[in-house]
Parts: structure tokens; sequence; C-alpha cells
């Protein structure tokens, strides 16, 4: 997969399973290129506005979204970074 293709995977994947308000996701995988465990997946930060996560702790958030890439996580996903709201919640929203 591209750079480009796990970002659409990753942005489809969470659209499907949590239904969000909005998602950015931020390809970082250049600043940890070289670093030992790098592996072969990319480096991903995830900002995600769902109600799905209304009354979940954060470890239960977390949970909903790795659940959502689970399949490609170790391989195309090496790690991802999360920020996960509720639109209540949202800073800017």
């Amino acid at each position: 997969m591209t750079p480009e293709e796990r970002v659409a995977f990753i942005r489809t994947r969470l659209e499907a399973a949590l239904s969000p308000r909005s998602v950015a996701i931020k390809d970082e995988s250049a600043r940890h290129a070289g670093h030992s465990g790098h592996g072969g997946g990319g480096h991903y930060q995830v900002t995600i506005v769902a109600e799905a996560f209304a009354g979940k702790s954060r470890i239960e958030r977390h949970r909903l979204v790795y659940g959502a890439v689970d399949e490609a996580m170790g391989n195309e996903i090496h790690a991802l970074s999360i920020k996960a709201y509720t639109p209540q919640e949202y800073p800017e929203g």
C-alpha cells in the first residue's frame, strides 16, 4: 500500500465503524524513519470526532479506533496516535 492508500484505508474504516462527524489523518512516517522497530508500516496521527465516543473512557475510545483498523495494524500501520472526542468535547467544535 502507498502512504496515500493507507490514509484512505484508515479513513474508510473509521467512517464505516464510527460514523464520525470529522476525521483528520496525518502521515507522520517520515519523522520515524530509521528508528528501531519502525518496520514497513506507517505512523499516523488521527483526530476523530464522533458521537460513538460519548460515555466512553479514553481507553475504550482507542479500542474502538484500533478495532476499526485492526487488520492493518503491525503491517500497513506501524503506529497510531489517537485523539478521540465527542462533538461536545472537540476544542474547535
